[in-house]
């Protein structure tokens, strides 16, 4: 398996997954605004998209966001999106990808990487936790939609 930074000349896979991923989150399918959304997000590098592939192509993506702590005042990273395709699943792509983000964020020197996931995601959370990440019991988190 290889692990790399997606770039521009990815789009089209990256895109493709993308989609993948929102409809597995239960959104209607949407190929151009997802290959619209990537594309501005890897021109204008506001995140940063590591992808997986082995011999079937591009079989996996995560997405993270930069923030700040500022108790910590250290860069931070929000993982916000991972997915591995259905018939790569099994296989160890999104420890990979874990694997990947964490090494990121400590070479750019991040005090931490913080993740969402949908509380019946339970394999999801099985990975996470054997990865060392724990739910916060510190602070609750809110959200406003708008």
């Amino acid at each position: 398996m290889n692990i790399k930074k997606a770039t521009l000349s990815d789009l089209e896979s990256v895109a493709h997954l993308f989609n993948e991923y929102r409809i597995f989150y239960k959104q209607p399918s949407n190929p151009e605004g997802a290959k619209t959304f990537i594309q501005e997000r890897l021109t204008t590098g506001d995140s940063v998209i590591f992808l997986a592939g082995d011999d079937r192509g591009i079989v996996g993506f995560t997405q993270l966001y930069p923030t700040f702590t500022s108790i910590g005042m250290k860069k931070a990273w929000i993982l916000n999106d991972l997915y591995v395709s259905e018939e790569a699943r099994g296989a160890g792509v999104g420890e990979a990808l874990l694997h990947k983000a964490r090494a990121f964020a400590g070479e750019t020197g991040a005090a931490s990487i913080c993740l969402s996931t949908a509380p019946d995601n339970e394999t999801a959370r099985r990975l996470y936790e054997k990865n060392g990440y724990r739910q916060d019991q510190t602070f609750l988190h809110y959200e406003l939609e708008l």
